[in-house]
């Protein structure tokens, strides 16, 4: 299991992982979940509201309490109970995915569903209800768990599932941390043979091959993604690389323990400029130009930023922020072309350029973010031009074409794109807990 220990577990203030906007937040960590209800209570009277706070992997202003006062849950981690003959687990809401797969994978079980860090929370991932490289084979984090606690500040402890609360389960699923605390987590897990898969590697020339690529190779892999050199112009506008991976029933259930690079500090610039990122995709796509596979361990396939320790100081103090959007199928070669040409013609770049599908699997979640559809992500480093120049005008690009952008990534989206794109706000707003509101609903909703 890597070793990235969690931001600020033992400092006076916590941030987003993006550090936009730079406002940071006092935590209050409950060491046992019966001290969660009074603190919630509490900190909501004497603040007004406050927000739960996992391991700060949210990007933006989604995981910052209006007050900034936030409960961190990162100390409650404990496995409560398990089934291993099914692989269904009950856990505390701040244990993380490498936590919980130091346990579960040596007995033959995984994340049904991971995003691109394994030091999220069970709760954070409820909350923002992740998805990863196979939504389109089973959808989001959402749809693979059974039932949850939840602590309301206005009452005692309850349980949610489809069936008892299922409205308040609906709402919290991808309810941002506004209907209540989640304590605990009923997760059902999925069987695997080994800890290794069977990657497979094919270059494309251009967006239009992206689209012919995954068409071939979604339907036949339980993983896939691309990477895409978002410099590129003219007819290798969009060129990558499409990976596809698929678990090897037998053979080693060992855990990852890489070798961490931490970066020990935040630079007062950002080192990520231009020149470096044309250096880096022209070297990545000039190493990846033949068709291959090869086995590969879960922990490089899945979280390759995990091995970079705080990767996100590399941005310096100004922090980033990542646009990702999804554009519906229909409309997604037309809308990710317009959106490539005008990042290139912005000359920005974005170190992490990924293209991925995402299928027809419904997520319990009101708010949830995937669509039917194809989703664009990128990191840009933060500069007056980003809120004024760049980012209206991929905004109107993913309005023009049906599209909407992740509320757990970002820092900009305005209120009426949001509430077009999640016309269901109202309902969770219905539900949402009096003594819990963050920066980014209060932003979006006003």
């Amino acid at each position: 299991m890597s070793a990235d220990p969690p931001p600020a577990v033992s400092a006076d203030t916590v941030r987003s992982w993006g550090g936009v906007p730079t406002l940071p937040q006092t935590p209050h960590r409950p060491a046992w979940r019966d001290d969660a209800q009074q603190q919630l209570t509490d900190l909501a009277a004497r603040h007004g509201n406050t927000l739960p706070f996992g391991n700060g992997r949210s990007y933006g202003d989604s995981c910052l309490a209006a007050s900034d006062q936030v409960i961190q849950t990162r100390l409650l981690d404990r496995l409560i109970r398990a089934d291993w003959s099914r692989g269904l687990v009950v856990a505390e809401a701040g244990m993380t995915l490498a936590e919980l797969h130091a346990i579960s994978i040596p007995l033959g079980w995984f994340a049904p569903v991971t995003p691109g860090t394994q030091f999220v929370t069970l709760g954070g991932a409820v909350a923002n209800d992740v998805h990863g490289k196979n939504h389109h084979v089973r959808g989001t984090f959402g749809c693979h768990v059974q039932a949850f606690s939840l602590v309301r500040s206005d009452s005692q402890v309850l349980d949610c599932s489809p069936t008892e609360r299922p409205d308040l389960f609906c709402a919290t699923i991808g309810g941002l941390g506004l209907t209540g605390l989640i304590t605990t987590v009923t997760l059902q897990l999925m069987r695997i043979g080994s800890a290794q898969l069977l990657q497979s590697m094919r270059p494309f020339r251009n967006v239009q091959e992206f689209f012919a690529l995954s068409d071939e190779l979604d339907p036949k892999h339980e993983y896939t993604v691309s990477w895409f050199d978002c410099m590129a112009q003219g007819e290798s506008r969009g060129r990558g690389v499409h990976f596809a991976a698929d678990h090897i029933e037998t053979g080693t259930r060992k855990v990852a323990r890489p070798r961490l690079i931490n970066v020990p500090i935040t630079p007062p610039f950002n080192p990520m400029n231009r020149l470096a990122l044309r250096v880096f995709n022209t070297v990545y796509h000039a190493a990846h130009q033949s068709a291959r596979q090869a086995p590969v361990h879960y922990d490089p396939f899945f979280y390759p930023l995990d091995r970079i320790g705080h990767w996100n100081r590399l941005y310096g103090t100004p922090g980033f922020q990542q646009f990702q959007c999804v554009i519906p199928q229909d409309a997604a070669l037309a809308g990710i072309s317009r959106l490539l040409d005008a990042v290139a013609d912005s000359g920005s770049g974005s170190f992490l350029a990924v293209l991925k599908r995402c299928g027809t699997v419904t997520s319990p979640g009101w708010l949830s973010f995937p669509m039917p559809g194809t989703s664009l992500a990128l990191d840009f480093p933060q500069t007056p031009a980003l809120q004024t120049v760049l980012f209206p005008r991929l905004d109107a690009i993913v309005r023009d074409h049906g599209g909407r952008l992740y509320p757990a990534k970002d820092a900009h989206m305005s209120g009426e794109d949001f509430r077009r794109a999640y016309p269901r706000w109202t309902e969770v707003e219905a539900l949402r807990d009096p003594g819990l509101l963050s920066r980014f609903w209060k932003r979006v909703t006003a």
